[in-house]
């Protein structure tokens, strides 16, 4: 049974799905999704993930406006959060840098480099002790 909880945020089913086998295949990843961010807020309410890939262009809330509300509630603050997004601006990468991500990965990311950083965002949560 997997005992790392991810919440993958992103309007794009698709790209949603690859990255669930992605990193189901690669470790002991439990994949929970929301197609924008709102649902994405709710879904880590309740679900309580242990890290959170969040894309930032998306319906009905961006995903710069959802890590603004996730890390000024309690409840949800220290869940660690990686962008995981198209937008290689740098316009983009300060914001969420000043709303507290954890990283940055810009799409399409390679399969090997994703699962590098979800697993060093899990160390790093680990020895936190959150």
């Amino acid at each position: 049974m997997p005992t790392n909880k991810i919440l993958v945020i992103d309007d794009e089913e698709d790209f949603s799905n690859t990255i669930k086998m992605m990193l189901e295949l690669a470790g002991d990843y439990e994949i929970v999704s929301a197609c924008d961010g709102k649902e994405g807020i709710k879904k880590a309410h309740l679900v309580r993930p242990d890290l959170i890939l969040l894309d930032i262009k998306m319906p009905e809330m961006d995903g710069l406006e959802a890590l603004k509300i996730l890390k000024g509630n309690p409840e949800t603050m220290s869940i660690p959060v990686v962008m995981l997004t198209a937008c290689d601006e740098d316009i983009y990468k300060l914001k969420a840098c000043q709303l507290y991500d954890e990283d940055y990965l810009v799409k399409p990311v390679k399969t090997e480099i994703l699962i590098d950083r979800v697993k060093k965002v899990m160390a790093r949560r680990k020895i936190s002790g959150k």
